[in-house]
């Protein structure tokens, strides 16, 4: 898929942010995007020091294995690419009812240690304690922004682009059928992540592309 980039500030914006459409289908994933891949969420400095000044109101919400692996390895741990990421569970069952949309869990799966498993699906265990009210932080910015992923360069520019995961195709459709787009669906975590300025930089860049296409 062809993309051009929009350039604002020190931001490279991949044009697809704006032309794709997303919004995430919670009742078809059921939170599958805490449970698989190969490796923590990504996380930025800092961010730990905020799920540790959380932790008695998350702690509450996670899965004992979960609480064991921070106690473990602490509250973020670095991935075999040098990254800070979040800590990994090891030995959970779970199960997602595929028959509801879900899946069912695999030994190799590795779900994130501050995810929690209701009859629902998967929850991030930050977030819903932060909609509880009982935390100020509401989750690590990487999953935030998804399906935005971020790279940093050594000049301190940064490039947005898009990542399209076979697990979120049904939030692409959904996007499709609402008429949402993935910059719109992010409003708020580009804005808690970028600034004002930027997004409504990144809006009028939007509505001038998409009146050409």
């Amino acid at each position: 898929m062809h993309s051009d980039i929009i350039q604002i500030g020190d931001i490279l914006v991949s044009s697809s942010i704006i032309t794709e459409y997303f919004c995430c289908d919670y009742q078809k994933c059921k939170g599958v995007c805490c449970v698989i891949g190969d490796s923590g969420a990504p996380m930025e400095a800092g961010e730990d020091a905020q799920i540790e000044n959380n932790y008695s109101a998350i702690s509450r919400l996670m899965c004992e294995e979960g609480r064991k692996r921070v106690t473990k390895t602490g509250f973020f741990k670095i991935d075999r690419d040098g990254d800070i990421v979040t800590p990994l569970m090891k030995n959970v069952s779970y199960d997602l009812d595929p028959a509801e949309g879900g899946c069912l869990g695999d030994a190799a799966d590795q779900p994130c240690a501050y995810a929690c498993f209701e009859s629902c699906g998967c929850l991030c265990s930050i977030e819903k304690a932060y909609n509880k009210g009982e935390c100020s932080f509401v989750k690590p910015i990487s999953c935030r922004l998804y399906p935005i992923r971020v790279s940093q360069f050594s000049n301190d520019t940064k490039a947005l682009n898009l990542h399209q995961w076979e697990i979120c195709k049904d939030a692409f459709e959904k996007g499709k059928k609402d008429g949402i787009r993935v910059y719109q669906f992010l409003e708020q975590p580009l804005i808690a992540a970028f600034g004002e300025d930027f997004y409504s930089q990144l809006s009028v860049a939007a509505k001038m592309l998409l009146a050409r296409s």
